[in-house]
């Protein structure tokens, strides 16, 4: 009832940019907020960006400046502009979507991931 796909993954050296991609769909309840996390090696994982379905966004300390998170409600996908990539953003990177059911209650849904690699 609810999937997340998630694509632009990829190769780029440090101080390129890459874009990625998060298609949603629910055919029965509401997504609500939609966000990016990631996982490094031997890592927990962590916010990178996160926005609201009325477009307010946040972010983690270590990609102010250099990502942006964006949204198409219309569409139900999140985009993340990632510029002046670092060697430390190497990470799968995971969509995620906060739905509402029914009754109010929030539910946290997870994409398949997509590897970013940044060499040095």
């Amino acid at each position: 009832q609810v999937q997340l796909v998630e694509s632009g993954g990829g190769l780029v050296q440090a101080g390129g940019s890459l874009r990625l991609s998060c298609a949603a769909s629910s055919s029965i309840f509401s997504i609500n907020g939609m966000g990016w996390y990631r996982q490094a090696p031997g890592t927990q994982r962590e916010l990178v960006a996160a926005i609201t379905s009325g477009g307010s966004s946040n972010y983690a300390d270590s990609v102010k400046g250099r990502f942006t998170i964006s949204r198409d409600n219309a569409k139900n996908t999140v985009y993340l502009q990632m510029n002046s990539l670092k060697p430390e953003d190497t990470a799968v990177y995971y969509c995620n979507a906060d739905v509402v059911h029914n009754s109010g209650r929030h539910y946290s849904y997870w994409g398949q991931g997509t590897q970013v690699t940044v060499s040095s």
